[in-house]
C-alpha cells in the first residue's frame, strides 16, 4: 500500500511541476535541502503584507539558474554553511503591487525597519521601486548565507530589502566581520555564474539568463 502512495505522490509532484512554463523549475526539486523563506509570501517585508502573486513558499527559477545555484549550495555545504533564499522568480503582478503601494504615501507601516532614511515619495527616483523587475525574467535571486554552527544567517550588516546605502556591497560603515561575510557571498555567487547588483548585497542574476527579454506573470503556487 505504501508503495502505491509513494508512486501517487511522485506523479502528483511531476504534474504540479509540469504546470510551470517550459524552462522553469521548483528549485527544491533541484536542491532538496535549500532553505527558502519567500518574504513576499509573508508580512515580513517593506509593504507589511503578503504580495500579489505569491500563493505559496515555493521558490521558482529558470532551470539554468537553479542548476547554477545548486553548485553554490554544494560549495557552501563543504564549509558548514548553506543558502537561505528570500526571493527568486517574481510575477509582474507582484511588481504592480509594489507600484501601487509606493503611490500611497500614507502607508508607511514598515518605514522604520526597511527605509528609515528614505522618503517614500523618492522610492521610484532612487530606484528602490521600478515598473519592471529582473526577477520577473526568472533568473534573478535574492539570498544570504546560513551558518550551520550558529543556526542563523551570517551578519551582512542589514536585513534583506533594506533601502539605503548600508545595503550597497562595499558600504564603508561595515564591521570587518560584515565585510568578510559579504565577500564570502559575492565570491561564491560570482564563481558559479551570477552577476551581482552593487546596491543590494543579496541580489544576483544569472549570466546569459535564458529569458532576457521576457517578463513573466504566472503566480508562485
Amino acid at each position: 500500500m505504501k508503495s502505491y502512495i509513494l508512486i501517487f505522490i511522485c506523479f502528483l509532484n511531476q504534474f504540479v511541476s509540469a504546470q510551470l512554463p517550459e524552462g522553469f523549475v521548483y528549485v527544491n526539486d533541484v536542491i532538496p535541502d535549500l532553505k527558502v523563506e519567500l518574504r513576499y509570501f509573508s508580512s515580513n517585508n517593506f509593504v507589511g503584507k503578503p504580495i500579489n502573486g505569491y500563493e505559496t513558499n515555493r521558490l521558482i527559477l529558470s532551470e539554468a539558474a537553479a542548476h547554477a545555484l545548486k553548485l553554490v549550495q554544494q560549495e557552501l555545504e563543504q564549509q558548514g554553511m548553506c543558502l537561505l533564499v528570500f526571493d527568486g522568480y517574481r510575477p509582474q503582478r507582484a511588481v504592480n503591487h509594489f507600484m501601487q503601494w509606493a503611490q500611497d504615501l500614507n502607508d508607511t507601516i514598515n518605514k522604520h525597519s526597511f527605509y528609515p532614511e528614505v522618503n517614500k515619495k523618492d522610492l521610484f527616483k532612487e530606484e528602490y521601486i521600478a515598473t519592471r523587475s529582473g526577477h520577473s525574467k526568472g533568473s534573478t535571486v535574492d539570498l544570504t548565507i546560513f551558518s550551520d554552527a550558529t543556526n542563523a544567517p551570517l551578519d551582512m550588516g542589514t536585513d534583506y530589502d533594506f533601502f539605503g546605502r548600508e545595503s550597497w556591497i562595499h558600504h564603508e560603515g561595515l564591521t570587518e566581520i560584515q565585510k568578510k561575510n559579504r565577500q564570502i557571498l559575492q565570491t561564491v555567487m560570482l564563481k558559479h555564474g551570477f552577476n551581482n547588483y552593487t546596491k543590494e548585497w543579496w541580489h544576483f542574476t544569472l549570466k546569459n539568463e535564458p529569458f532576457p527579454n521576457t517578463y513573466f506573470d504566472f503566480p508562485v503556487k
